[in-house]
């Protein structure tokens, strides 16, 4: 029989916060970091009595635990939406307006409105609803560990999207993220309009002159 891994206190978090605020969303990024495509958001409703298996904050679980959960997520939460900034906003905003932009997204994208919403990190979207950071938050939250999930998952999506249309940067790789790799593409082939400017400058400056 297989053994089943239940992460039970990133639930206890949430019950107990259920207490005072009903319903709770919990929201998280993926692609912060990386010189090219979009900013990720994900805000998740979870209902008091569900319970998923192997839930936990994205980078502890493998690719396919991920892409298992991804479904199971969507299936099992009250209320979900993924949402994006594309690069332009990262290159007009800057990455931190972008991210907060695309929680925002999320969060409105929902189509309830929320009592409380954890974000994960230090910082605060504009929101309507109650908000709240929380430090490593898909360590301790399973709304913003699922919020963790399906950010990470759409991404990394996206990024294999993107492979198949700039297939030289090889995305599939690296997922856009300042790897040795992906740098030598860049020098190879230059920087394609799904790279972020504003995290190039070197680059774009030679490019200039």
């Amino acid at each position: 029989m297989a053994k089943i891994i239940l992460h039970k206190e990133l639930f206890d978090y949430d019950s107990e916060l259920r207490k005072q605020y009903p319903v709770i969303c919990g929201v998280d990024e993926a692609g912060r970091g990386p010189l090219a495509g979009d900013v990720y958001a994900a805000a998740v409703v979870l209902d008091d009595s569900v319970l998923i298996d192997y839930l936990n904050d994205s980078k502890k679980l493998s690719e396919k635990r991920r892409e298992e959960l991804f479904d199971v997520i969507k299936k099992k939460a009250k209320a979900y939406c993924v949402a994006t900034a594309s690069v332009a906003e990262i290159d007009k905003l800057n990455i931190l307006q972008a991210t907060m932009l695309a929680m925002k997204r999320a969060v409105e994208g929902l189509g309830l409105n929320p009592d409380l919403a954890l974000i994960d990190g230090n910082k605060l979207p504009k929101l309507k609803c109650k908000a709240e950071y929380v430090i490593k938050g898909d360590a301790h939250s399973a709304s913003i560990a699922a919020a963790s999930v399906l950010a990470k998952v759409s991404r990394d999506r996206y990024m294999k999207d993107l492979a198949k249309k700039y297939p030289q940067y090889l995305f599939e790789q690296h997922k856009g993220y300042g790897t040795k790799l992906h740098y030598e593409m860049l020098e190879k082939y230059g920087i394609s309009d799904v790279h972020r400017k504003t995290f190039l400058k070197k680059l774009t400056e030679n490019a200039d002159d």
